[in-house]
């Protein structure tokens, strides 16, 4: 008995053996079978910029900090908590970027974008780095795509612009029932009204609220709204509503933005207490929201002061982006966008080293002609080959061995049928792409 009982504990002690090297917390492989997904997210990107007249644009990873520190605030979460900092042998201190707006509009003073013709779409793709805990859709290393319009007036149709061409992404990828959620936080003067009754309110209910909107209140007070914490909902249900101190020129953007939305019929939602988690936003913020998923799938809004805070200048801009995984969960979740890999529809099989030197040049000429063709150089034996292309479902089997390198010719072999015939090697791309029409 004593035996029997001990096998169980050895294949325990089994199961919990870990590999030596694992990703680090927070990071992610995107494997194989995911990169399709990947590639239609990129793909959809790139034609809804274009189409949008945006042109592309790539930052570097690396940052100097104070464009961060200095854009999104000091009191921020990102710049507080969330940040990379890697400090050089040189004494500079760099982040890994944690978002691409500031750095964008580096990119826009730095090169003189604002000589070619205004306003200046762009748009991105790429990593952004945030030390935060892991969570749905979101790792300490994380891509978005998105886009910016810098340098024109502060004109609510590039709100709409900047939310439709994101919007326009997800509806390309076939995501539906999805709402923008929006709001306007005001300018600079009008909110500062607003935050003071936000102040008043949540000090009469400091019981109520968590230790970290205690501290908010009186270094970042618009930040409460953002809170996730169950009782701090309770409070801010209560909470004074932004749009009541709005003044009139702010009102009346936001009611233009609203129009314009209408007339692209984008759905939204005004939700009253929105605001974002960065201080460089004024009037208009949003958030995209699937059915069904708690966690936004990106947002953006109206940041007209960045360029101020950052001392580079006087700029009007607008900029949307979305987290690709977030957006590629949802598409995984829907259950309806399975996209593999294009597979090869011929296979070549070799036998002997002259088939598999002039079967190396076939491969290139194919590539020439556009018809992607796969092999499996490594194996020798003809059945072998055969059960990889049966196992890849290629419609065609090309095979060539030492006798058919000598007559200059190659067996095409029908695999549903397993009909086939000899064809000169000098027709046989021809005839390939006759037969997979």
């Amino acid at each position: 008995m004593a035996e029997k009982e001990a096998a169980p504990k050895k294949e325990k002690k089994v199961r919990e053996k870990k590999m030596a090297y694992q990703t680090v917390k927070g990071m992610h492989d995107i494997l194989p079978e995911e990169q399709p997904l990947w590639d239609k997210v990129r793909l959809a990107t790139k034609h809804v910029g274009e189409f949008y007249n945006f042109q592309r644009i790539d930052t570097p990873v690396l940052e100097g900090a104070d464009i961060f520190e200095r854009g999104l605030g000091t009191k921020t979460d990102i710049v507080e908590k969330e940040m990379f900092v890697i400090k050089t042998r040189g004494g500079d201190k760099l982040v890994m970027r944690p978002e691409f707006t500031s750095a964008v509009m580096r990119a826009y003073y730095q090169h003189g974008l604002s000589q070619f013709g205004q306003p200046m779409k762009l748009y991105y793709e790429g990593p952004v780095f945030r030390y935060e805990q892991p969570q749905a859709g979101r790792y300490r290393q994380f891509n978005q795509v998105g886009f910016e319009i810098l340098g024109a007036e502060s004109d609510p149709v590039y709100d709409a612009q900047a939310i439709m061409s994101a919007f326009r992404i997800i509806e390309e990828l076939k995501i539906k029932n999805v709402t923008v959620h929006i709001n306007s936080i005001g300018c600079h003067k009008c909110r500062a009204t607003y935050i003071k009754k936000l102040e008043a309110h949540y000090k009469k209910n400091a019981l109520k609220i968590c230790k970290d909107c205690k501290n908010r209140i009186s270094t970042n007070p618009l930040r409460v709204l953002d809170c996730k914490e169950e009782k701090c909902q309770l409070v801010k249900a209560e909470a004074p509503i932004i749009l009541d101190y709005l003044d009139s020129e702010c009102k009346a953007h936001f009611t233009k933005v609203l129009e314009y939305l209408d007339e692209v019929k984008i759905p939204y939602y005004i939700d009253s207490y929105l605001v974002r988690g960065l201080d460089y936003y004024n009037r208009t913020v949003f958030e995209f929201f699937g059915e069904g998923f708690s966690v936004a799938l990106g947002g953006g809004g109206r940041y007209d002061y960045l360029s101020e805070t950052l001392k580079l200048g006087k700029l009007s801009a607008v900029g949307s982006a979305l987290g690709t995984e977030r957006i590629i969960e949802v598409m995984k979740a829907s259950g309806k966008i399975i996209v593999p890999r294009g597979a090869a529809r011929v296979f070549l099989v070799h036998i002997g080293d002259e088939a598999k030197k002039r079967g190396l040049a076939l491969i290139e000429e194919f590539r020439k002609s556009g018809v992607r063709i796969n092999e499996s150089f490594g194996k020798d034996s003809l059945k072998s080959q055969m059960r990889v292309a049966d196992k890849e479902q290629a419609q065609l089997s090309l095979i060539l061995g030492q006798r058919e390198v000598f007559e200059g010719s190659i067996i095409v072999r029908d695999m549903e049928t397993g009909a086939q015939e000899s064809v000169p090697l000098e027709r046989i791309v021809e005839e390939v792409k006759k037969r997979l029409k």
